[in-house]
């Protein structure tokens, strides 16, 4: 059994693999083909940070697949009523056949996984962001084939998509260029940061020279609501315009995982213009996350 809880839980052959099957997935869906490996298996989605596009992505896939899905929040389950996590995982896996968590700390989904007897899947925590950059890499490969050897520019807070581009860089064989203001630098160590893997910038026009990828993320991540004001502050010269793009290859993507701040991360003509490729990158954690699933429950598929 497989947990997913972080991007250097699986190998580069099992990324290889998942990216074929999403491929695959994907085409199905496009022509309408059916595609229900996953019938009579459950998952459960419990959230503790609400999400537009986790829930929609993985309660849409896990039907797709011909599963179906329960969904908990810390409002309507014993896990808001301080029940502990270990109990909560003992009693919800022998129910379902995965699960879903979305939530504040990396320890919790953590000790959730060493109760669980099913796979559990890391739908964000604020240490990681591993189906986010699942997907992100899909659509790279998509628009621009293999990602090893690429560069890609991080700009913006040293914050859980940051730790894990890095997770993957040294994992895939790229290179991430990272500039983030002083004071929200990344966890080098939580990232697993390697110097032939990652370079670490002051100034973000700087970080996007060569660039094949320009990402950013929204300033102040859920759970850091009180510190707005300054983040809005410190992260002044860190909004992607064209200037940071027209620094980068002529074609260079640009991303962002949503929801994005037009005028604060990044300018509406970059997220707007024609190197953006963030409404492909939407649909695509959907695609990514149902080979997921597939894989952890039924391994590869011939």
């Amino acid at each position: 059994m497989k947990h997913y809880l972080q991007f250097n839980d699986l190998s580069a052959d099992e990324y290889s693999y998942l990216f074929e099957r999403a491929a695959l997935i994907k085409k199905k869906f496009k022509a309408y083909e059916k595609h229900h490996p996953l019938v009579d298996r459950t998952l459960a989605m419990i959230f503790e940070k609400a999400s537009t596009r986790t829930r929609v992505s993985f309660e849409a896939g896990m039907y797709q697949l011909g599963g179906s899905v329960v969904h908990l929040t810390t409002g309507d389950s014993q896990l808001g009523r301080a029940e502990p996590i270990e109990d909560s995982a003992k009693v919800i896996s022998r129910m379902v056949d995965l699960v879903m968590i979305r939530t504040y700390e990396q320890s919790k989904i953590e000790g959730f996984a060493a109760n669980s007897r099913v796979p559990v899947i890391n739908g964000l925590t604020n240490e990681y962001h591993p189906c986010q950059i699942l997907a992100d890499i899909f659509t790279f490969i998509e628009h621009r084939g293999s990602i090893a050897g690429k560069t890609v520019t991080w700009v913006g807070d040293g914050n859980n998509m940051a730790n894990t581009w890095l997770q993957a860089a040294a994992l895939l064989g790229f290179k991430v260029h990272v500039s983030t203001p002083r004071g929200y630098e990344v966890d080098q160590k939580l990232a697993g940061a390697t110097t032939g893997s990652c370079q670490f910038f002051s100034d973000p026009l700087e970080a996007c020279k060569g660039a094949d990828l320009v990402t950013t993320d929204v300033w102040t991540s859920m759970g850091y609501e009180a510190e707005n004001e300054a983040r809005k502050k410190a992260f002044a010269d860190w909004c992607v315009d064209a200037e940071m793009m027209a620094a980068a290859k002529p074609d260079a993507l640009f991303m962002h995982c949503l929801p994005a701040h037009r005028g604060e991360e990044v300018e509406a003509d970059v997220i707007d213009g024609p190197q953006s490729v963030v409404w492909d990158e939407a649909e695509n954690r959907m695609h990514v996350q149902k080979a997921l699933m597939e894989y952890l429950l039924l391994g590869k598929v011939a």
